[in-house]
C-alpha cells in the first residue's frame, strides 16, 4: 500500500505536469477527454488561463482540478477540469480540490461556480449533486450544474 502522503497546491504544476496528468487521466472522462480536445492545446490552456487545484504524490500530479475565473462583473467561475489518477481514487482528492476551489471562490467574492458534464456520467453527476450543484440547463449529452456561493 502506498504511504506516499499527498500534498496540497494551488497553481504550481507546469504545461508538462497537466499534460501528462491529462494523458493518464483521458479514459476517466465520458467521453474520453481526447475525443473532445486535443490534450496538448487544452494543457496549455489550462497552464495559462486557468487557476488549478493540485494533489502530488511523490512529484507526481495526480488530482487537478481547473476553473476559469470571470473577469467581468458577472463574478461567476466555470470548473472545466476534475480529475483523479485512477489508482488514487475513492481517497477523496476530488472533494477536497473542489473545497479548495470552492474557499478560493468565496474568498474572492465569486457568486456562482458551473461546469458541465455528460448526462451519461452518472459518477459525475452523484459527486457534484453530493456537493449541492445542482442541474441549470441540458444542450444535446452535456449538463450544466450550477452552485451558488455565498
Amino acid at each position: 500500500m502506498d504511504t506516499t502522503p499527498i500534498t496540497y497546491q494551488t497553481k504550481t504544476a507546469t504545461e508538462k505536469n497537466i499534460f501528462l496528468h491529462l494523458t493518464d487521466c483521458n479514459n476517466n472522462f465520458t467521453p474520453p477527454l481526447s475525443e473532445r480536445t486535443g490534450l496538448g492545446s487544452y494543457a496549455k490552456k489550462l497552464f495559462e488561463k486557468a487557476v488549478t487545484f493540485e494533489a502530488w504524490s511523490d512529484h507526481q500530479l495526480v488530482g487537478l482540478v481547473a476553473a476559469y475565473y470571470s473577469t467581468d462583473d458577472k463574478r461567476s467561475v466555470f470548473i472545466t477540469n476534475i480529475s483523479v489518477k485512477e489508482e488514487f481514487m475513492g481517497k477523496g482528492i476530488a472533494s477536497l480540490l473542489l473545497k479548495n476551489c470552492i474557499t478560493h471562490s468565496v474568498k474572492n467574492k465569486y457568486v456562482e461556480i458551473n461546469l458541465e458534464v455528460n448526462k451519461y456520467n452518472a459518477p459525475a453527476i452523484s459527486f457534484y449533486e453530493k456537493h449541492q450543484f445542482k442541474q441549470s440547463l441540458t444542450r444535446g449529452d452535456d449538463l450544466t450544474l450550477k452552485l451558488e456561493i455565498k
